[in-house]
């Protein structure tokens, strides 16, 4: 079983776990506490534009600690969030508008359209990394794309792509 955290997107093969009830939605929880399902139970684990909703003081770590107990041996957590580092550097570029920091402001910060919508981490590489070896998993590395799922992982702005996209195996 494959489990999806925060997705509305119906994929055979896929179960979906969302803070908020929707049609596709398998279950109805947080992904901080996955106390719902057993260890080991899923062979592939995905969050995209999800961990940025979290508190990094405490939820981060508990999130990243659940997806590593619920999947099984060698198998991968799939995380996709809007990478810090790509969103300062477009937000400080000289031809820069009003208009497209604007939209940038709502990538860091979230869209703020409801109680759920509010980001409060910002998240870069080494930070992600920290937090995956911290927690067990035996190595990770950045992609371009996974390709899974029409969602916000594969989001371009300036036609550059403003996710950090991470594999990491347990």
């Amino acid at each position: 079983m494959k489990l999806n955290i925060g997705g509305t997107e119906a994929k055979d093969g896929w179960k979906i776990l969302n803070i908020q009830s929707a049609p596709n939605v398998d279950f109805v929880g947080s992904c901080i506490d996955l106390s719902q399902f057993q260890n080991e139970s899923f062979s592939e684990v995905y969050a995209s534009h999800v961990l940025e909703h979290l508190s990094h003081r405490n939820d981060l770590q508990a999130v990243v600690g659940e997806c590593h107990r619920i999947l099984e041996p060698d198998c991968q957590l799939k995380i996709s969030v809007p990478d810090m580092v790509t969103l300062c550097r477009l937000f400080s570029a000289e031809n820069a508008t009003v208009a497209s920091r604007y939209d940038l402001m709502l990538i860091m910060f979230g869209g703020q359209v409801d109680e759920y919508d509010f980001h409060h981490v910002g998240i870069w590489e080494e930070f992600l990394a920290h937090y995956l070896k911290q927690f067990g998993f035996t190595s990770f590395e950045r992609v371009d794309v996974f390709g899974l799922f029409d969602d916000f992982s594969e989001y371009r702005v300036a036609g550059e792509l403003i996710s950090l996209n991470m594999v990491a195996t347990k």
